[in-house]
């Protein structure tokens, strides 16, 4: 199995920047992807970014391109999610999931997942 642990979060004004990251340790080598989803109070959880085990192919949502990039880490099995130009609508907690096909958008796809982080934009 594969773990994920996130850390990063917590609570920043409107226009900030926080930078998420996500350590990965088990069997990675049967993921060929991890991505990052983030859920809101009453809401569905939403995809965010994917990016293949190589890293050399991000797909972004919609809602945070030209915001949100993926810094490269030398840490092995590590993952990050800079986001910037941060508003109240990105409020939620975010997490880490690891899955076998680079590009899929839906949680339900993706097999293992961290316990997730608070992120918190006050206006």
């Amino acid at each position: 199995q594969v773990q994920l642990v996130e850390s990063g979060g917590g609570l920043v004004q409107a226009g900030g920047s926080l930078r998420l990251s996500c350590a990965a340790s088990g069997r990675t080598f049967s993921s060929s992807a991890m991505a990052w989803f983030r859920q809101a109070p009453g809401k569905e959880r939403e995809f965010v970014v994917t990016i293949s085990r190589s890293g050399r192919s991000t797909d972004y949502a919609d809602s945070v391109k030209g915001r949100f990039t993926m810094p490269r880490d030398n840490a092995k099995n590590t993952v990050n999610l800079q986001m910037n130009s941060l508003n109240p609508e990105d409020t939620a907690v975010y997490y880490c999931a690891a899955g076998r096909s680079f590009g899929l958008k839906y949680a339900g796809t993706y097999e293992y997942w961290g316990q997730g982080t608070q992120v918190t934009v006050s206006s």
